[in-house]
């Protein structure tokens, strides 16, 4: 998995948020880490927040790939990779 969003695939990066979600990680340290990987790699201004603060209406791992790819257009920043 890359270290830049430009470096992964949507799939990679829904595994990551999904696999956040539902804190499927062996250690609390391994979770911590994946949700600072989480905010470096969107650079959203609402950082992890979009997974444990979203707006109702937009709630799960796909409203927050969703989320993160339009803030990412809408701010000329790089999108995902394409297989």
């Amino acid at each position: 998995m890359g270290t830049l969003i430009s470096e992964m695939t949507e799939r990679e990066f829904l595994n990551l948020v999904v696999k956040i979600y539902n804190d499927d990680y062996a250690t609390e340290k391994e979770h911590t880490d994946a949700i600072l990987k989480f905010e470096a790699l969107t650079e959203h201004p609402s950082g992890s927040d979009l997974i444990f603060y979203p707006d109702p209406e937009k709630d799960g791992p796909e409203f927050v790939v969703k989320e993160v790819k339009e803030w990412r257009a809408n701010n000329g920043k790089p999108g995902f990779r394409i297989k």
